[in-house]
């Protein structure tokens, strides 16, 4: 599979793990809700595989880390719904912090790499890699200050909902050589 079409998928993916774990939430006192959740662990850990993919090749040591972190985060994720199955919500709420931290403090050097080889906008790299830092942060914070998770966590959801959008249109083009970077240049 192409990394443009590797890319289409991941979009697919960052989408339908948005909706789930949404949707698994607001159902979460019923068994569709848990199946939801759980779905979105699938989803999250095959983001990271797909990832992995289009970026092992160019930038192998991020491509694991990234994987690592996707799958860290799907344990977690499913881990939580484990404890709502059996009525320990703040059991749920702690594996959820911790996925939140791992899937924030990982996600902005994978990040920082789409943004060195132009394989989306540099802007629309850094915003993810800011947003992605901010979630870590409000996941941390969340702990001591009740709501600052959720406020911290804004520009990162709406950034994992524009990147979706983003890799289902266009995929993840590969990484620009120097030839190709100076070309790019020129016509800017």
């Amino acid at each position: 599979m192409s990394p443009r079409s590797t890319g289409r998928v991941a979009g697919a993916l960052f989408l339908a793990a948005f909706v789930l774990y949404g949707g698994g939430g607001a159902l979460s006192d019923r068994p569709v809700g848990l199946g939801l959740m759980l779905a979105n662990s699938v989803a999250v850990a095959l983001i990271g595989a797909a990832l992995f993919r289009a970026l092992r090749g160019s930038a192998p040591r991020v491509a694991w880390s990234y994987l690592s972190v996707r799958v860290v985060e799907a344990v977690l994720l499913a881990l939580g719904v484990l404890f709502l199955a059996s009525g320990e919500a703040a059991g749920n709420d702690i594996a959820y912090g911790i996925a939140m931290f791992a899937l924030g403090a990982g996600s902005v050097p994978f990040f920082l790499v789409l943004a060195a080889q132009r394989r989306v906008p540099r802007w629309f790299a850094w915003w993810g890699a800011a947003g992605y830092a901010a979630l870590a942060v409000g996941a941390v914070l969340e702990f001591a200050v009740a709501g600052a998770g959720v406020v911290l966590a804004v520009p990162g959801g709406l950034f994992e909902v524009a990147f979706g959008f983003l890799l289902l249109w266009r995929g993840l083009p590969g990484a620009r050589t120097g030839a190709e970077e100076a070309a790019a240049e020129r016509v800017a």
